[in-house]
Order: structure tokens, then sequence, then C-alpha cells
């Protein structure tokens, strides 16, 4: 409807901006599965605090392992996570035990165990602390690669076999999931000096390298915040075996702390082979879903299709700059395509609308390599 304008005078008119640019979804959300004796069962919990935490479930004396896998999640920057407390049954055998952590889907609001998870969007991370047993992290990878917009973070056992670490042997085979080596030494306000499963220590670590780096960073060579010792002293001859096994090593190095010395998904697949490209493509992929939501139902010709090529192309620009992504230009970083080509009069008869996306994302420098070589004395030095 047209405006009359009488008088003269200036006149300012707010107008729509059309489309709102693409956003970068969050990427430390942590969901916990563990067993507390007190609060709530098998009912999602979002906790941004540790206070928070011990109104619902208790302090350490409550569980064995859940308590402190969510302290030292907030100890080491995390800020948000939804607890999902299986109850704690000392009697339940191996198979009954992982029964509950797998749950069973009863419908919106009633779902039990890991399935609880199904009711929440933004978990980004899943974590089972201190549960070894291969059908419970199984379980585990199973759910982040059905949700895809997942990661989850696998702890080694306690006490491993005899024969060394070289016995040591990673969970099944997947891009969606990191597993970590060896058990931390915290302590305990009740028992003094514990060991306690890595997991939750690290999903503070991967929170922390988000907020100061970017998901792009690998979460490495990172300290752990309230490590004082390690089950087992990795040495570096051990991690040469477990390395290119996909385990990821925690060490201790003189005058440098306790640091995480590893950054491999569980993944044989080499294009998947780092945690934090895994990642960052859960989060590009999001981001993409939800922030072109606008899309649907509009009418499907050349007009939308230069729009969805420009909000995408403008997010992963974005991208470039803070360099999550490589190359010089951002022709060499990536491409978006959306045209005849992709959408043909077939496609766009279906109702369906396709763009190709393509990224190269940053890897991370894993073996830092010098070559260092003799000169002849007096010689000049090459620039």
């Amino acid at each position: 409807m047209a405006t009359s304008y009488l008088s003269p005078g200036v006149y300012v008119e707010e107008v729509d901006r059309g489309t709102k640019p693409l956003e970068m979804v969050g990427t430390s959300t942590v969901g916990f599965i563990g067993e507390s004796a007190v609060g709530p069962v098998n009912q999602p919990i979002l906790c941004t605090n540790w206070s928070q935490f011990t109104k619902h479930f208790g302090d350490f004396k409550n569980s064995k392992y859940l308590a402190h896998a969510v302290y030292g999640f907030f100890n080491n920057g995390g800020g948000r996570c939804f607890i999902v407390n299986v109850g704690d049954d000392a009697e339940a055998d191996a198979k009954k035990k992982a029964a509950k952590y797998i749950g069973k889907d009863n419908g919106p609001g009633t779902r039990t165990g890991l399935k609880a998870f199904d009711d929440l969007d933004d978990i980004n991370m899943v974590a089972a602390p201190g549960q070894t047993d291969p059908a419970i992290q199984d379980a585990v990878l199973s759910h982040c690669e059905n949700a895809r917009y997942r990661f989850a973070i696998l702890d080694s056992p306690e006490v491993i076999e005899k024969g060394g670490v070289d016995k040591l042997v990673k969970p099944r085979d997947s891009k969606y999931g990191a597993y970590y080596f060896p058990w931390l030494e915290v302590y305990d306000p009740y028992k003094g000096n514990v060991f306690m499963p890595p997991s939750g220590y690290m999903a503070g670590v991967f929170a922390r390298s988000d907020a100061e780096r970017g998901v792009h960073k690998a979460p490495a060579n990172e300290i752990v915040r309230g490590a004082l010792g390690l089950k087992y002293a990795i040495t570096k001859g051990e991690q040469d075996l477990l390395n290119p096994k996909g385990i990821n090593c925690i060490r201790s190095f003189p005058n440098r702390g306790i640091r995480v010395w590893g950054a491999r998904t569980v993944s044989s697949d080499a294009s998947w082979r780092y945690v934090n490209v895994r990642r960052l493509f859960n989060m590009v992929e999001q981001s993409i879903e939800i922030g072109t939501q606008w899309a649907v139902f509009e009418p499907n010709d050349h007009r939308l299709w230069k729009r969805v090529n420009r909000d995408i192309t403008a997010f992963l620009l974005r991208l470039w700059r803070q360099g999550a992504l490589f190359g010089k230009t951002p022709e060499e970083a990536f491409y978006v395509k959306c045209d005849e080509e992709t959408n043909p009069p077939e496609v766009v008869d279906a109702g369906q609308l396709i763009v190709e996306v393509g990224m190269c994302p940053v890897k991370p420098a894993e073996f830092v390599v010098f070559r260092i070589g003799q000169m002849p004395a007096g010689g000049d030095v090459a620039e």
C-alpha cells in the first residue's frame, strides 16, 4: 500500500531486509549420560554451572563417574550441558546396564537412556563417562551417526590388559567419535586423589577451544585443567603405536603440564581423520539447514537459486576469513553451485532445489618436521 506524502519534509520508513544472513550454530553443548543415586531419571536436565548440577544430582559422593565428568567439563571451559541420569543400580549385570544406556523410544517426553536426547536439537557432543562396554560405546556412536550433527567422546578402559598399550583396542570404525587414553588422576573431596575417565574433561577442552579459537581448531595441545596426574605415563614410543589406531593420548610434559596430545577420530577414512574436520562439517551442515528454512515453498526459479547461492557464499566467506577453510582465495577454499545444471526441469518438477557445496577444511599440523643440515663455513645463507 502506497504511503501518501502531503506535507513537505523528511520521512523515515522501515523496509524488510529480506532473508537474514546464515549464522553459525553452537558447537559446545554436551549431552552427558550416566548414573547418580539422586535426581530425576531419564529426564534431560539442563545445567549451565556446577551448582545447578549439584542441586539436581548431588555431588561426588552420589555418583561414581558422572559428577567428576561434569565438574571437569565446567572446570575446563564448558558452559552448557544436558544430563540424563539412568539411575544407580550397582547390581545390574553388563547386559541390563547396556540396555539402560541404550534406552527405549516410548514417544516424546517418555524416551529413556540415550534416546532421551532425541527430544533435544541443540546437543553437539555426547559422552557416557566411564562406560567402556563395547555395547554402550557402539550405542553412543550410533546415536551420533543417526543424529548427524553430534560427536561422541569415548573413554578407554581404566586398566589395560597385560601386554602393554599395543593391546589397547579402539571402538568400531566411525567418523563421529574420538577415543581418549589414559584416565586422569583428580582430587575427590571425600576420597582424596582418584582416577577418573577423561571424557568429561575432554568435552570441556572442546568447548574451550571452540570459544577461544573456533571449531576448526583441533582440540589438542591443550592443558587439561584439574588433572593432577595420569593412570599411565605414555612415552613417545607408545604413542607411535596408538596414534595410527586413532587412540588419542593425554600426556604429561616437563614444564608444560598435562596436555591432550591427539586429535584423531576413530575413522579409518583419511578424509575424516581429524576431530576438527568432522566437527567443522557438523557445524556448517547444521547452520545451512537451519539458516535456509526460509527457502521452503518459495517459487523455485532463478531468483531463488541466486538468493540461496548468495547466502551460503557469504556464510562460507566468513568462515574462510576466520581461518576455517584452506586456500589463498575464496575460490580455492570453497564453491557453491545452484543453477540450471543442478536443477534441471525434472528436478524442479519433483519439487526439489539442489545446491552443491564444496569446502576445503584446514587440517592440523600433526607432524611438524624441521630439516636441518650443515652449511659450509663462510657460505652465504640463501634467502
